[in-house]
Parts: structure tokens; C-alpha cells; sequence
């Protein structure tokens, strides 16, 4: 039985150890190298070979990670307790800072993003929480992206979802916004019934000049009273009976003075 030599045994050991470095990266990972742990470079996608032994790495996903911020309970400007949760979309745009400048860049950029969701809405009303929710979004974003900038992490998109108020507080703006609804119904009928007056004044001077509308319009307004089935008999005298009547009144009131 023939035995192996040792170069064959040596040569096949190295071929196996230089074959071991050998690595693949998917399409969105990068893989940060370390040798002799200083940093060497940043290898990915695809095939790459790295010294066995000698270095390490480790490797980053630099798609878009989305952050639940959980639910939050803080006070608003005006002293109003509200709880208030977010969504935070970010990813990796500079892998080395990613892991070197932060030990845990996913936790940072939660606990930074909490803390500055806290404090940009106890720099608000509660009117503007629930009013300017994009300015404050497009704020908070600012914020936290400008703390994250130095980590290599690019914050694209913060949104509030869902803000809870107090209940007394809800019945409160139910009563406001029920308040509000009816004065806008009273100045509209207002304004209807002044607009109206209006009219009929305008109508009223028109037909005092003209006779003839006038006749027409009671002509109409005896039309009108018919269209339903009433047994009401209205007798109208023609305006000069009663213009007559009321001169005849006027004279007579003149004599007897």
C-alpha cells in the first residue's frame, strides 16, 4: 500500500486553507474586513477572498430597515398627556461608519429616535400634533438624520401613526368642534335670511312702481294657494280699491281734525 509523501500532505493542507477564504456577498450585503483588527476595506457583492486566519469580517444588509418606535406617553405645550407611536425608515449608506463608529447602529438609531420624538412634540400644542403631523414628521426626520449622519446611516422617511388623547380631552374637542359646526350653521342662515330681506325689499320697491306686477304677483300667489285641495276662499280687491280706500281714510282723518 503506497503512502501519501508529506509535501503532498503540506501542499493539499494549503490548498485547502487558501480555498477556505474564499467568500460570497448577496447583491444588498457588504462585508467589512479587518486584518489583524484594523480595518483592511469593504469587500461585496458577489465572490471575494479574504486571508484565512488573519482576517475577519463582518457583514451589513444595506436595504431599507423599517423602526417600530413603540408607543410613547408624553405632554404636550399646553400640558396635555398624549401617547403617541412612529414608524422610522433608514438604511446603511456608509457600511465602515456603520460598524465602527456605533457598537449597535439599529438600537442608537431607535433610542436617539424616541428621545426626539418626545421632545419635538412637547415643543407643540395639541392642535399642531394633530394639524401639522408632516411638518412635525419632515422635523423629526431632520433631527434624527443629522445625528446619524457621522454613522453612516441616512434616515429617509419618520411618520406618526397613531396619536391617543385623554377621553375628558376627546369629549372636550367633541363639544368645541359641535360649538363650532353651530355657529357656522347660524351666521349661514343669518346671512341666507339678511340676503332674503334683500330681495323682497328690492321685489317690494319694483313692484310699489309698477301696478301691473303687482296684480300679476297676486294673480300667482292665488295660483299657488290652489295647487292643494283646500276649500279656503281668499278674495283679493284689486290695488286701486284699496290705494282708494286709503286716500278716502286720509281725507276723512283731515276733516275731522
Amino acid at each position: 500500500m503506497e503512502t501519501i509523501s508529506l509535501p503532498v500532505i503540506i501542499i493539499g493542507i494549503i490548498i485547502v486553507i487558501l480555498l477556505s477564504g474564499f467568500r460570497i456577498a448577496q447583491e444588498y450585503q457588504r462585508s467589512i474586513i479587518f486584518r489583524l483588527g484594523r480595518f483592511s476595506g469593504i469587500k461585496g457583492p458577489g465572490l471575494y477572498w479574504i486571508i484565512p486566519f488573519i482576517d475577519q469580517q463582518q457583514r451589513v444588509d444595506i436595504r431599507t430597515k423599517t423602526v417600530d418606535l413603540e408607543q410613547q406617553e408624553t405632554i404636550t405645550k399646553d400640558s396635555v398627556t398624549i401617547k403617541v407611536n412612529a414608524v422610522l425608515w433608514f438604511r446603511i449608506t456608509n457600511p465602515e461608519s456603520a460598524i465602527i463608529q456605533v457598537a449597535d447602529y439599529y438600537k442608537a438609531v431607535y433610542q436617539f429616535s424616541v428621545t426626539a420624538l418626545r421632545n419635538i412634540i412637547g415643543q407643540h400644542s395639541l392642535d399642531e400634533v394633530l394639524r401639522e403631523r408632516e411638518q412635525i414628521n419632515a422635523t423629526l426626520q431632520k433631527n434624527v438624520d443629522s445625528i446619524t449622519e457621522p454613522w453612516g446611516i441616512k434616515i429617509e422617511m419618520v411618520e406618526m401613526k397613531d396619536v391617543e388623547i385623554p377621553e375628558a380631552m376627546q369629549r372636550a374637542m367633541a363639544r368645541e368642534a359641535e360649538a363650532i359646526r353651530e355657529k357656522r350653521a347660524r351666521i349661514v342662515k343669518a346671512e341666507a335670511e339678511l340676503e332674503a330681506s334683500i330681495k323682497l325689499t328690492q321685489g317690494a320697491t319694483v313692484m310699489e312702481g309698477s301696478p301691473i306686477a303687482l296684480e300679476l304677483r297676486r294673480m300667482q300667489m292665488l295660483s299657488e294657494i290652489g295647487i292643494d285641495n283646500n276649500t279656503t276662499t281668499i278674495v283679493l280687491l284689486p290695488s286701486e280699491f284699496t290705494k282708494a280706500a286709503k286716500s278716502f281714510t286720509e281725507l276723512v282723518e283731515k276733516k275731522i281734525e
